[in-house]
């Protein structure tokens, strides 16, 4: 909103001595967002005076009408100036721009010779000051203002102002009015303030309104104020004053009718709307729309309308989008004799849905939807009349209209200590009163509490925390002490939450970068990845207000959204990815299809049985961590070849997650969508499986337009359990003992599995044991394998023999036998 200075100055008693930036400053105190200050005064610079036209010449010489004037502007001798315009006669007042004056936009003005006469300055047009649009003429001035040739013209035409731009939040809507931001300008300033409101007498309204109105939804519009105005003169214009503070609050001037109704928008808050009586037929009725009425609005776009929209309505139909916009059948025209002007209140969320309904946001609907003040309508459309009939002629019907269903204002009790309870700083229960009371609030002190009644213009009052932010606000925030409440010291982090953060430092310490993706789900993807139809990743929670329609359901899985996140980085160009991500899944419980709708109450703590359908409602939200990539492991370079990541490192990426949790990983080969069937490992901890990995489905891979071989591996968190605590190792300083084992098995057992036994096997002696090679040949046999370990052992506390090496590794042997039919490779 644009606020002219000294529009406020009209009602705040604002020192001619304060400056634009203890303005600025006091705004801003106030809780409104000053977006930019425009100071008219810097648009012309230079010599910008009043003139007066002494004689007219007309040049007829040239294509287009040309006129020489000379203009008295307080010099010994007029000035020449030749001008194009020809809506001003000899005698005239005009505003002139003499030579040195700079006008908006850079335009220097100087004497210069143009159609054969020498032009001493320019007469200027309202668009050339920058205070207008008009362009069709210049600008002339009342003959009977007082003015004299050679004065200084900006405060005539409104270049000695200052105007803000205001950004007002929703919770102040009472300041989209030039009375909501005087009043708390004068507060901040501490100087007294002039209600406009209280200017004017407001009318009582009489048996016989100035036309017949009916209110059917009196929820939608509990007052509707009517005044009528008949025998205007209708081509009157608006007043200079009126039209140059419509233009310097950024509206554009329209009609006489029309710019009062800004105007008092403006000046009051009030909306208004302005019918020609004329084209009423019939009672007004104010009344919901009904289904499939239309209407045509002043945009001229005829508008299907819904039944929650108000509407106003005469004998042939719906006339007016109420609240929002009028229609163009019965607006006032250049015609117009009689005028009728409507002030109502209607009900904001009503307004706001229309409006955006019909996607229309107009200047009434903004400040209707944030809540106007009732108690203005008749006062308004009281004072639009007088101003009209000041302006264009006429008389004010004695009839007034004014049907009043307002409900009784709702007492708030306080306690007055509240404010510095919650605030931390110590309001006295004066500072309370008179804080209260300037907001507008009705305050009596009713035994140790205060009984207070917010004031018409402030719906959004409406408990004791927004009386206590009014305390706040009004007193100052600076004044609220800047220092943190003492909170106790916590427990820290979650033996979770740690092993979290450890996943995340070894895997990005892995070269895998981490990546955050929106927890919605596609379910085609599903079918994309080849899941069996009872496969559980396919029961998921769907949205019933989806952000996107595409993803209506929450994640079962990680791989999707982080698939999606690896395809991004091909697309533009980057052929090495390797991304990791950590977050939640969401499954639902069993049976939780079956469980009733639940509707909490926001008022009050919900009953036992109430939380207990809540809880089968609520998944459950395992932490899960995902890994892919595509490309190369090792790049090429002078060091030598690189190497392409395969399946192997996927299972690599697992070990380093379960090695980070301080835990040991079972690798087992198995078959899962959307793996590779050949190339999938099944993941287990203590026996139970925690997650897959391995390279995609070529397939999978070609549906989801990434490279194949592209790799890929998934965790459940949740499924580790938590590692004990590990005591820190005995160092030994004896020499190891190394020894090789091969040993035969069959082709299907894992190299783990002989690992475990060997290792078991070997006893504590055992330090390390390291598989270094793998053998396929016909003289093993076929479907036999030979696989090779380094064994290190080591005693804590003295050099071990040769025999002890030798047992160690027999005994390791055996139980590898026993466990996995293996036997010693002997060539």
């Amino acid at each position: 909103m644009r606020v002219p200075l000294s529009w406020l100055r009209e009602y705040a008693a604002i020192p001619v001595e304060t400056s634009v930036a203890d303005i600025d400053a006091a705004l801003v105190a106030s809780g409104l967002e000053v977006e930019e200050v425009h100071d008219l005064r810097e648009n012309v610079t230079g010599p910008l005076v009043i003139g007066r036209v002494d004689s007219i010449e007309e040049l007829t010489e040239f294509k287009k009408p040309i006129r020489y004037c000379k203009v008295e502007v307080g010099e010994d001798e007029p000035r020449g100036i030749v001008c194009g315009a020809r809506n001003f006669a000899e005698g005239d007042l005009v505003v002139v721009s003499l030579p040195g004056a700079v006008l908006p936009g850079g335009f220097a003005i100087s004497a210069r010779k143009t159609y054969g006469r020498v032009s001493d300055g320019m007469i200027a047009s309202a668009r050339e000051l920058g205070t207008g649009d008009d362009h069709d003429g210049i600008i002339v001035l009342p003959a009977d203002a007082g003015l004299t040739p050679g004065a200084d013209a900006r405060q005539v035409v409104g270049l000695d102002d200052v105007v803000f731009e205001l950004a007002i939040t929703p919770d102040m809507g009472y300041c989209f009015s030039i009375r909501g931001i005087a009043r708390e300008l004068a507060h901040r300033l501490k100087v007294t303030f002039a209600d406009p409101a209280l200017s004017v007498v407001e009318p009582t309204a009489t048996a016989r309104p100035p036309h017949p109105v009916s209110i059917l939804d009196t929820v939608g519009c509990d007052r509707f104020a009517t005044r009528a105005v008949r025998g205007i003169d209708p081509a009157a214009a608006s007043p200079d004053w009126m039209r140059r503070r419509l233009v310097h609050a950024g509206m554009r001037p329209i009609s006489i009718a029309v710019d009062i109704t800004n105007y008092l928008m403006l000046e009051l808050g009030q909306p208004l709307h302005a019918f020609d009586l004329a084209t009423l037929k019939g009672s007004v009725v104010v009344r919901r729309a009904e289904t499939g009425e239309r209407l045509t609005t002043l945009d001229d776009v005829e508008r299907v309308l819904d039944q929650g929209d108000m509407v106003i309505c005469d004998d042939t139909g719906v006339i007016s989008l109420a609240g929002v916009m009028g229609g163009e059948t019965s607006e006032v025209s250049p015609s117009t004799v009689d005028v009728l002007f409507e002030g109502a209140h209607w009900d904001p969320p009503a307004i706001a849905a229309t409006s955006r309904r019909h996607r229309i946001s107009s200047e009434a609907a903004k400040r209707f939807e944030r809540g106007s003040d009732p108690a203005l309508c008749a006062i308004a459309v009281q004072r639009a009349a007088e101003l009209l009939v000041a302006s264009a002629g006429g008389t004010i019907d004695e009839a007034v209209g004014d049907i009043d269903h307002r409900a009784a204002p709702a007492v708030i009790r306080i306690d007055p200590r509240l404010p510095s309870r919650i605030v931390g700083h110590d309001y006295a229960d004066t500072e309370v009163i008179e804080q209260l009371t300037a907001a507008g609030c009705v305050v009596n002190p009713v035994g140790e509490t205060l009984e207070v009644t917010p004031p018409s213009w402030r719906p959004d009052i409406t408990d004791q925390a927004d009386l206590v932010e009014e305390v706040v606000r009004l007193d100052g925030y600076d004044r609220v002490p800047s220092m943190l409440p003492p909170s106790p010291a916590g427990p820290g982090l979650s033996v979770h939450q740690r092993r979290r953060r450890h996943i995340g430092r070894a895997l990005a310490a892995a070269g895998y970068v981490e990546t955050l993706n929106y927890p919605f789900l596609d379910p085609t993807v599903l079918d994309r990845f080849g899941l069996e139809d009872d496969d559980p990743r396919r029961t998921m929670l769907r949205l019933a207000n989806p952000l996107v329609d595409s993803q209506p359901a929450l994640r079962t899985t990680l791989l999707p959204g982080i698939l999606a996140a690896l395809k991004t980085n091909v697309d533009r160009g980057i052929r090495d990815v390797g991304l990791f991500e950590t977050g939640v899944v969401f499954q639902p419980k069993s049976g939780w299809d079956t469980v009733p709708a639940l509707d909490l109450s926001v008022t009050q703590r919900p009953d036992d049985a109430d939380l207990a359908l809540a809880d089968a409602l609520r998944p459950h939200q395992p932490q899960h961590v995902a890994v892919v990539f595509t490309g190369k492991a090792e790049i090429d370079g002078w060091w030598g070849a690189g190497r392409d990541a395969d399946w192997s490192d996927a299972i690599a990426a697992a070990r380093t997650i379960v090695e980070a949790a301080g835990l040991e990983l079972v690798v087992e080969a198995g078959r899962h969508a959307p793996w590779h069937p050949g190339r999938c490992a099944v993941l287990r901890v203590g026996g139970e499986i925690i997650g897959h990995a391995g390279e995609l489905h070529p397939a999978v891979c070609d549906v989801m337009d990434i490279p194949r071989r592209t790799g890929a591996m998934e965790i459940d968190l949740s499924r580790l359990p938590v590692a004990e605590t590990v005591s820190s190792p005995q160092m030994s300083h004896y020499p190891v003992a190394l020894i090789d084992v091969a040993v035969v098995v069959d082709d299907a057992v894992p190299a783990a599995t002989v690992a475990e036994a060997l290792s078991d096997g070997a006893g504590e002696l055992l330090e390390s044991i390291r598989l270094f090679d793998v053998y396929r040949g016909e003289s093993l046999g076929a479907g036999r394998k030979s696989l090779a370990y380094n064994l290190v052992f080591r005693a804590p506390d003295r050099t071990l023999t040769a025999e002890e090496t030798v047992a160690a590794r027999d005994h390791a042997v055996t139980l590898a036998a026993d466990r996995c039919g293996a036997q010693l490779r002997s060539v």
